[in-house]
């Protein structure tokens, strides 16, 4: 029965795309509606050749590592595809020439930044994040993965909707937002997706092994369920026609940009960072074979976390039409996040007690631990950009860019890296890494890479800003802004160079992964999980 329902759904799936792609009223549905129509009918063909065969029956004393390697295959190239991305359009801000005239706007500045911006946070980010959940949550519980095949069902299923979005982004569909989201088809495949993911982590939960649910499941869980909470609000819209990409926003106005930087702020809060520090908390002790320092802070900065999270995207509208109360409401609850922030960074740093020698030896956890330092500086500056004096010169200018990156590269990049680092050996059986002068040419060329990056924009970002509010004897402006444009391009070029050499570093290390898996020694197959690793 249940091979015929998906039967049924898939060729429900093939016909809407088939008449999608004749009755589509502009091109980006009708790439979508021919992506959907080939992807649909090669499942369905696969389907419908193993149709009567018996289910397979998996053997739950075995963990499901082959969606993990799947994911950590993607996370790896996604990175590679967003920060090439990053680096092309970095340079197009300071040669606009290379908006080139014979790509007629596809590949433009315009266009391609929501595209490396996707790319780098969705692409790269999630799939990190999906694998990495997937591998800890049945390390800590001791349990296979619930449900089966839907966790491949979530790699794919989300494969499909960065693709789907991508070429959303290249052919300049999108709703007319803030974060430039995909358009109606591409979001509602993403809901699916994300509820099948919410499902697998929570039914592996609850057939654990382990009484205990371990501090970085609770921030995993704490990412899925926020996400789908800000994607589906952010994300109402009422499609023009099922036909077409295009639909109508249900949020309007100041209400608009209330909810759009209340997904947006709380997209950084969850999505890159309550997610990463689940990320943080299982793979810094594993690496550094010491306990996290303090249990009772990693809960206190849970719980502190989430809760004063949520409050803080109202400061991205300061000196806008929202209410007073509101702007004000959100630079608090902002400045109060620094804390517990702190006190997971002091969690963090600290679990390296009595390790700290491994610093001088192992490329890996240095990478680790300088994410830990990047994420404190973040989390102090983004606060203190909040408060309304601050803010009045640092908005919309490149210093946000520089804090930005400063946290996603510095931050995000890091522990992904780190994470990927110990991964591969571990779930290919390797007896270790390809090479670790390798791991440490990676963690410099994509340290320096990040300071160059970050100083130029916070240089060229209170110089933006200064020049924004320089005025004459008379009271007028004393500078154009083009006299800014033209002043930033020494930081601009500064910039690129630094994007550079963190592609070089994320290059150096797809090889040595590559190398470690289909050079180094196989080590004796893994033992079944009776009890967590």
């Amino acid at each position: 029965m249940g091979e015929l329902l998906k039967l049924g759904g898939l060729g429900a799936l093939i016909l809407y795309a088939a008449i999608g792609t004749g009755l589509a009223r502009d091109p980006a549905f009708l790439a979508h509606a021919l992506i959907i129509l080939v992807v649909a009918s090669g499942v369905f063909l696969w389907q419908l050749r193993r149709y009567g065969e018996p289910a397979p029956v998996h053997d739950e004393t075995v963990y499901m590592d082959g969606v993990v390697r799947a994911g950590v295959i993607a996370t790896a190239v996604w990175g590679i595809v967003g920060f090439a991305a990053g680096t092309w359009i970095a340079f197009q801000l300071a040669f606009p020439q290379l908006n080139f005239e014979w790509a007629q706007g596809y590949l433009n500045f315009g266009r391609l930044r929501p595209l490396h911006t996707s790319a780098v946070i969705f692409a790269f980010g999630g799939n990190a994040l999906i694998a990495t959940a997937f591998y800890v949550v049945q390390r800590t519980s001791a349990a296979r993965l619930w449900g089966g095949n839907l966790a491949w069902f979530v790699f794919w299923g989300y494969q499909i909707f960065i693709v789907l979005a991508a070429v959303g982004y290249i052919l300049g569909s999108t709703q007319s937002q803030e974060y430039a989201e995909p358009e109606w088809l591409a979001d509602l495949w993403l809901t699916v997706v994300w509820l099948a993911f919410l499902a697998v982590f929570v039914g592996t939960l609850v057939k654990r092994r382990e009484k205990h649910i371990y501090v970085a499941n609770w921030f995993y869980l704490a990412f899925i369920i926020t996400v789908a909470m800000l994607h589906v609000v952010n994300n109402v819209a009422v499609p023009v026609s099922i036909w077409g990409s295009r639909s109508i926003p249900l949020w309007s106005g100041v209400q608009s940009a209330m909810v759009q930087w209340w997904y947006g702020h709380n997209a950084v809060g969850f999505f890159l960072t309550a997610g990463f520090l689940g990320m943080m908390y299982y793979f810094i002790p594993k690496q550094a074979e010491r306990p996290v320092y303090s249990y009772k802070l990693s809960i206190i900065h849970f719980w502190a976390l989430i809760f004063l999270y949520i409050w803080a995207g109202p400061h991205h509208l300061h000196y806008t039409a929202l209410p007073d109360w509101a702007q004000t409401l959100g630079m608090t609850f902002s400045i109060m996040l620094w804390m517990p922030s702190w006190g997971g960074m002091i969690n963090g740093l600290m679990t390296l007690s009595g390790a700290w020698d491994k610093l001088r030896t192992d490329p890996v956890i240095r990478m680790m631990v300088v994410s830990v330092g990047f994420y404190g500086m973040a989390t102090f500056e983004g606060p203190m950009m909040s408060i309304k004096t601050v803010n009045a010169l640092s908005h919309y200018t490149d210093w946000t860019i520089g804090h930005v990156h400063s946290g996603a590269l510095g931050w995000n990049g890091m522990i992904t890296f780190g994470a990927l680092y110990y991964l591969v050996p571990k779930l290919w059986q390797r007896e270790g890494l390809y090479s670790l002068r390798l791991v440490s040419w990676h963690f410099w060329l994509a340290t320096i890479g990040i300071v160059l990056y970050a100083a130029s924009m916070w240089v060229t970002g209170i110089m933006e800003g200064l020049m924004w509010r320089e005025v004459d004897s008379q009271g007028f402006l004393v500078n154009s802004f083009a006299d800014t444009v033209a002043a930033k391009f020494p930081m601009y070029v500064v910039r690129g160079l630094g994007g550079v050499l963190f592609l070089l570093g994320a290059v150096i290390m797809c090889y040595n992964l590559w190398k470690t898996v289909t050079s180094v020694e196989v080590k004796r197959p893994a033992t079944a999980p009776v009890a967590a690793e």
